[in-house]
């Protein structure tokens, strides 16, 4: 079973940076798509970034690109947002998933990811 936990978040203000992590002390998810997805009070969880087992292929949501960048280090086991030139909208608790098809491209949608960590909250201020 992949457990993940997901650390970084944090109050910050408008115009900062953030790097979440996202790790597991469970089995490797180096043979996993990872996601990140954010949902903000009274919203619907969305997809913010995905990228592939290998690292090779990264998706990222219209609202994010050019701001945030997901990576990961597969002897770490370990994935990263970094968040940059944040905004308040951007406030949010940001959740990793895992998406253990590592033969199909990589989604932006939350069926595709059977395990979900517990979420760390970004609070952006103006």
């Amino acid at each position: 079973q992949v457990q993940l936990v997901e650390s970084g978040g944090g109050l910050v203000q408008a115009g900062g940076s953030l790097r979440l992590s996202c790790t597991t002390s469970g089995p490797t998810i180096s043979n996993y798509h990872m996601g990140w997805f954010r949902q903000a009070p009274g919203k619907e969880r969305e997809f913010v970034s995905a990228i592939s087992w290998s690292g090779g292929s990264t998706n990222y949501a219209d609202s994010v690109k050019g701001r945030f960048t997901i990576s990961r280090d597969n002897t770490k086991n370990t994935v990263w947002l970094q968040i940059d030139s944040l905004k308040p909208e951007d406030t949010a608790v940001y959740y990793c998933a895992a998406d253990r098809d590592r033969w199909r491209g990589i989604s932006y949608l939350r069926s595709a990811y059977e395990y979900w960590g517990q979420g760390t909250q970004v609070t952006v201020s103006s």
